[in-house]
């Protein structure tokens, strides 16, 4: 994509709504001007409150592959602690989102390794198993309905919010409300799924006494699925406690729905716009592999991550004090021209797709659910491929407004049955 002539790196504004609410085109074209010419920049970070906007301490953006892989494969150096996201996670926030996702060494060590004891060789399969089966029936009941429906409620957001729920063991009747309570934790800002921080403190207390209530549950009445598994593994003598539970379960169901949601979603998107794409993956199964990272790679489902500086340090040629925001945007790195040539293209035969940083760039806070998530978007295209050969989008994505998270919040499309 070539850079805009009248785009200059001082005006770019990384930090402030109105650069996201700008169409794709243009911020793309941002990005690339800041990998040419400052790679690591310093932006400042206006956040919208009830009183209006606020004027934050700003953050320095790390926009090429190699500064973001640097930055996640140094976490003593650039820590998860305070938060993830640009913004200021409010301090009694931190009890709900306080999973591993913000942990540092050696509490996160610890945490992971208790948390993967629930992802047993037996769960596994019996996950891989929902995947196809939820898949196939939601292209069933497609058929069924035909005509013209929402991509995303038919498709791209039930398969990941049932895979999750059945993973959990959570109960048919609660997925919507599960489902809800992801989309407004993710949709601060955007105004359709209420968009402030009370709306965002009410959706996090509801599950996490959800997630709760189920984790005490499952300690004292155990069953098949990943909950109980969690609730009775050990490390070190040590279980996980129902507030860590609760805490775990929204970042799994969260992390684990809308990502891979919007990966689904924009694939879809991309293959109708390539139809020649879409005819070769169809003909040819082994593109699978490479498709599913051009997939990843291109949405870029989470947009950027961001970290502390806990010591003077530099990256990328620039100094960064201690205690410095860092954000490093996957959402740039996986376009960055040096590593994945014409990168703004999509392309489900590029040959070095799996080095895209859409699960993360490596480092202890590689994405626990990367190979479900690859299950999940492998297996809705072979349903779709097999079940509704001829599904197309027929409208431009209503994207979510938000600076983490890729989303698409609705997409028409046609059924040919």
């Amino acid at each position: 994509m070539p850079l805009a002539q009248s785009l200059t790196v001082d005006g770019i504004e990384l930090g402030t709504p109105s650069f996201w609410r700008k169409p794709l085109d243009e911020r793309h074209a941002a990005f690339a001007r800041l990998r040419a010419e400052r790679p690591v920049a310093f932006h400042k970070e206006i956040e919208m409150s009830v009183a209006g906007a606020v004027q934050g301490p700003g953050f320095w953006s790390l926009t090429r592959y190699e500064d973001i892989r640097e930055a996640s494969r140094k976490p003593w150096l650039f820590s998860s602690a305070d938060g993830i996201t640009i913004g200021e996670t409010q301090p009694e926030f931190l009890e709900f989102f306080g999973s591993m996702i913000v942990m540092d060494d050696p509490r996160h060590a610890k945490f992971r390794l208790l948390v993967q004891k629930g992802f047993t060789p037996k769960t596994v399969a019996q996950v891989n198993e929902s995947v196809r089966v939820r898949a196939r029936q939601l292209v069933v009941d497609a058929r069924e309905r035909g005509g013209e429906c929402d991509f995303v409620e038919a498709f791209a957001a039930p398969l990941p919010l049932q895979v999750i729920c059945d993973m959990l063991g959570v109960p048919a009747a609660d997925e919507k409300q599960i489902f809800d309570w992801t989309n407004v934790i993710l949709g601060v800002g955007d105004p359709d799924f209420g968009g402030s921080i009370e709306d965002l403190g009410a959706a996090a207390l509801g599950m996490f006494s959800y997630a709760q209530a189920l984790g005490q549950d499952r300690l004292t009445n155990p069953r098949e699925d990943i909950t109980s598994a969690l609730m009775h593994a050990e490390v070190d003598g040590q279980r996980l406690t129902a507030a860590e539970f609760g805490s775990f379960f929204i970042l799994l169901a969260v992390a684990g729905n809308e990502t891979t949601r919007n990966a689904i979603s924009w694939g879809a998107k991309m293959l109708t716009d390539h139809p020649d794409q879409r005819a070769a993956w169809m003909a040819d199964p082994s593109l699978t592999p490479s498709a599913i990272e051009e997939i990843v790679r291109w949405s870029s489902p989470v947009i950027h991550m961001r970290r502390i500086a806990t010591a003077d340090t530099v990256i990328g040629g620039q100094e960064i004090a201690k205690g410095d925001k860092v954000a490093m945007w996957y959402w740039s790195g996986n376009r960055d021209e040096s590593v994945f040539p014409d990168g703004h293209s999509f392309d489900i035969r590029r040959a070095n797709g799996r080095d895209q940083e859409g699960y993360g760039a490596g480092g202890p806070h590689f994405c626990l659910g990367a190979n479900l998530a690859r299950r999940e978007i492998q297996v809705m295209f072979e349903e779709l491929f097999s079940g509704l050969p001829d599904l197309e989008i027929t409208g431009e994505p209503d994207r979510l407004q938000s600076a983490f998270i890729n989303g698409i919040k609705r997409m028409p499309c046609r059924l040919s049955v």
